[in-house]
């Protein structure tokens, strides 16, 4: 028995090794995702003033030929249009190399996160019921404390086994199925309430006015998911209380979910949207489910924001556009 559980702690050195590798990775490449997005939209800016510069070189042009106004002279005017044109081209170019190389980041991260999952999946499998096993053929030998050794590793295989899950949602987020359509929200929020496991002492209000999005299914029930289960693990209250709520914007809807739980301090409410980033006195998140909140908020061309009183309450704002 004693050789048995140093051998699954000696295991874990190996898992943690290659969750720590795959966290780099992903880190990294959200990372570069990141200031690739932003020198995007650098370029388009770009593009935006020469296209302007054009606009307003024409429109001299044309007024020249009535002769109020002459800014340039012809032959300048020539060399300024093809001056301008080859930026453009330039920056065409460029941006579409940028893009090729981040799908190709995007697919060897899928495919790396792929692969890393299936190597742990396995043996966790193997592990969880190799451990069920000794505990129910050695029930009478098997006093308190050797009982609740057994119980930490099952409570750790399942939150490796929930590390592992939310690593490959998140890397997939981009790579789902993209097709849009109408999804009402009022529906998908209590389809998610009734697969919580939610405490008695919580109390969840929904908004009866929750809008039809367009959007898709997948995306949005994980948004959703992530921040009511977010809220209701949240609640440290003898009467918990979450809200979820709606308000129309004109160009989009702005939701709201909330909780009367233990906070968030202020030190990491910058932090928390990040991968793998979670409030440090939490030892059981895994610091994925909020960064795949940011991700398909990002997707949809939202904005989302946290306030939060430590002992008193959190609200995560986020908004989607009504056309998408």
């Amino acid at each position: 028995m004693q050789n048995f559980l140093n051998a699954v702690t000696g295991s874990y050195g190996n898992y943690e090794e290659q969750i720590a590798m795959l966290q780099r990775a992903m880190k990294i490449s959200s990372e570069e995702l990141f200031e690739a997005n932003a020198k995007l939209r650098e370029e388009g800016e770009s593009q935006k003033k020469v296209i302007a510069n054009l606009s307003t070189v024409v429109a001299s042009f044309q007024k020249n030929g009535h002769g109020s106004v002459q800014i340039l002279e012809v032959e300048n005017l020539n060399d300024f249009i093809e001056k301008q044109s080859k930026e453009i081209v330039d920056i065409s170019r460029q941006r579409e190399a940028l893009m090729k190389n981040l799908k190709q980041k995007n697919q060897v991260l899928s495919d790396y996160a792929h692969m890393v999952s299936h190597d742990l999946k396995s043996p966790l499998r193997n592990i969880d019921s190799l451990v069920n096993w000794i505990k129910e053929e050695n029930e009478s030998y098997v006093d308190d404390n050797c009982s609740q050794q057994f119980d930490l590793i099952l409570r750790n295989l399942e939150k490796m086994d929930d590390l592992i899950n939310g690593i490959l949602r998140y890397s997939t987020i981009d790579d789902a199925n993209s097709e849009v359509y109408d999804v009402n929200t009022h529906h998908l929020v209590y389809e998610i309430i009734e697969i919580l496991d939610i405490p008695k002492h919580i109390k969840i209000e929904v908004d009866e006015n929750l809008p039809v999005l367009r959007g898709d299914k997948f995306r949005l029930q994980q948004l959703f998911k992530n921040l009511l289960h977010n809220a209701i693990k949240s609640v440290d209250k003898p009467k918990g209380k979450v809200q979820v709520k709606v308000e129309d914007k004109s160009d989009y809807w702005e939701f709201c979910v909330s909780d009367n739980g233990k906070g968030i301090p202020k030190e990491y409410q910058n932090k928390i949207f990040q991968i793998f980033e979670k409030i440090e006195n939490d030892q059981v998140a895994t610091g994925i489910g909020l960064s795949i909140v940011k991700k398909i908020v990002d997707y949809y061309e939202g904005e989302i924001q946290v306030q939060s009183e430590v002992g008193q309450f959190t609200s995560f704002f986020f908004t989607i556009p009504k056309k998408m």
